[in-house]
């Protein structure tokens, strides 16, 4: 298998034609299709899918009670499916139900639909397969997350091998393992930014395929106007864009915190469009760009919309939603579809009211700054009930990263910058602007003393994960300069088969030792009883873990 992360980007445009009139092939080089690797390429990927999926859903069941926020999503997948709308029934002390009224949430609700999918196909909540029920669907999801990132790496890095170890890496880390065996909302709202994430650059490649074709078939973008563009067809619409929109809207009916990916990803497009047209020497790329792809990228934005309202359906056709019908309510005249829309607008601002007033300590809490050093874990589950064979024991489900993996963030982050930077490339940027998305937008709410949790930060794993293997392949991999350079070698006095092979030795010891780590922490992550003071060695951080 091919290890490369050299992109054709970064390679410089030859003059001269290799053979094919009209396209100069260094320009040819970076816009021709990625090779997708074939079915070996997409086997490897689905070893690493089936590791993941069956990590996931051994004993998945277990424990056979709600754990954490689990009372709140998996409760209100049931009322889903029992009402089309969250449900509140009240009782007295004895259990008497006195009264029910729909209830009022602070999430859209598509991440609790998902969670009542589980829930129908496994009977409910009395069975003996309730907890899976309620789990499934966020182990499926789970699983198939760790098959695009691999598949996400492949295409990145060009790279069968490292896209694979991007996947095992997602695999292998504890946030995104305990989150995809709990019946909470981050897992999914991971999923759909990292589906949207994948479609973003599927449109980048499909974008530059069309330019090549153009540009072979005698497109001439010197030429002032339409002359210069590409002409617009049914076959000019970008598919891969609109599906963005659409899983960036789904994201948002998971977590409203989804809103942020789309104006990086709308600016995103936008450049990479800008810097294509400068390649292929359009003397006006932006002004081409925002005629050419603007336009694509609000009916994006529309999409996304479109996609969260469609959401709330189960509100919209019942009566007996929490301020279905709030105008009425309070003497406003109220007109078939508009009256809705304004009915969901009121609830929209009670749910941000929420969010701007929540404040209230929790000591799970952590701040944004804490969260790439794993600096407050969250416990999900805890039971010292004997069960270990010692006179102490401790059953604990911690919320925790593979700490290798974690502690491996910041320094690559640092390194992908100075990759990026010299190497003048695309991904480093990409990868960046997903992991800062994920993070660097709750430091605000930090003044206000929200109360803000560790997983908040799922939606950056990704990419956080991408960049520590976009890191590996460039030390596996010298820069086109160093390879085409001998005195350039020569002074650094390493050769390219040298650097290769030291570099993936390293790479292949920092992913086995990850999965080390993840072992010796699983107890942790599924909720095994082990003796107290075997626990108590996992606390490197001690209180701060505790």
């Amino acid at each position: 298998m091919e290890v490369t992360v050299a992109d054709a980007d970064s390679q410089p445009a030859a003059t001269a034609d290799a053979g094919r009139p009209g396209v100069a092939e260094g320009i040819r080089k970076r816009l021709e299709p990625i090779n997708g690797g074939g079915w070996r390429s997409w086997s490897a990927a689905l070893w690493v899918f089936a590791i993941a999926a069956i990590l996931r859903y051994i004993n998945l069941g277990q424990p056979n009670k709600l754990v954490f926020d689990e009372v709140y999503y998996a409760n209100e997948g049931q009322q889903l499916l029992d009402h089309g709308v969250e449900w509140r029934t009240a009782t007295d002390s004895a259990g008497n139900v006195t009264g029910s009224s729909a209830d009022f949430v602070v999430h859209p609700p598509l991440g609790k639909w998902i969670i009542a999918a589980g829930i129908k196909l496994f009977h409910g909540d009395h069975s003996v397969t309730a907890a899976f029920g309620w789990r499934f669907t966020a182990a499926l999801v789970g699983s198939i997350s760790v098959l695009i990132v691999a598949r996400l790496g492949r295409r990145l890095f060009r790279s069968t091998v490292l896209g694979c170890a991007a996947g095992l890496l997602m695999a292998l880390d504890g946030m995104e393992f305990v989150l995809s065996r709990t019946a909470i909302l981050d897992i999914f709202l991971m999923f759909f930014v990292l589906v949207a994430a994948a479609c973003v650059v599927l449109d980048r490649d499909d974008r530059r395929r069309r330019w090549l074709r153009a540009l072979e078939a005698g497109l001439d973008p010197s030429r002032p106007g339409r002359d210069g563009r590409l002409t617009v067809s049914w076959s000019s619409v970008p598919w891969w864009r609109l599906a963005a929109g659409v899983a960036i809207g789904a994201a948002c009916g998971v977590k409203w915190s989804a809103v942020w990916f789309i104006p990086v990803f709308a600016l995103l497009i936008l450049w990479w469009g800008v810097s294509l047209r400068k390649m292929v020497g359009a003397p006006r790329p932006w002004r081409d760009t925002l005629l050419d792809e603007a336009g694509w990228v609000v009916v994006m934005v529309g999409l996304a919309f479109i996609t969260y309202l469609s959401t709330w359906t189960g509100w919209f056709l019942t009566n007996d939603g929490w301020d279905r019908h709030y105008l009425a309510s309070i003497d406003q005249p109220e007109l078939p579809i508009i009256g809705a829309l304004q009915n969901l607008v009121h609830y929209h601002q009670e749910m941000l009211h929420f969010h701007d007033n929540l404040s209230s300590p929790h000591p799970y809490q952590s701040w944004p700054w804490q969260w790439l050093i794993l600096g407050r874990p969250v416990a999900f589950y805890w039971s010292s009930d004997p069960g270990c064979g010692a006179s102490q024991c401790a059953a604990e489900i911690l919320l925790l990263g593979t700490p290798l993996l974690w502690w491996a963030f910041v320094p690559a982050i640092i390194a992908t910058i100075w990759f990026g930077i010299s190497r003048r490339d695309w991904r480093a940027l990409f990868l960046l602007a997903g992991a800062a998305t994920g993070i660097i937008f709750w430091f605000p709410y930090e003044w206000s003393d929200r109360t803000m949790f560790y997983f908040y930060a799922v939606p950056a794993e990704p990419f956080l994960v991408l960049i520590v293997v976009y890191v590996l392949g460039c030390l596996i991999t010298a820069p086109v300069a160093l390879r085409t350079d001998g005195r350039a070698r020569r002074a650094l006095r390493i050769s390219v088969a040298d650097r290769r092979l030291f570099g993936t030795i390293f790479a292949g010891a920092f992913v086995l030792l990850v999965a080390l780590c993840f072992w010796w922490y699983y107890p942790l992550y599924v909720g095994s009883s082990i003796p107290y003071q075997s626990w108590l060695r996992h606390m490197l951080l001690g209180n701060r873990w505790i």
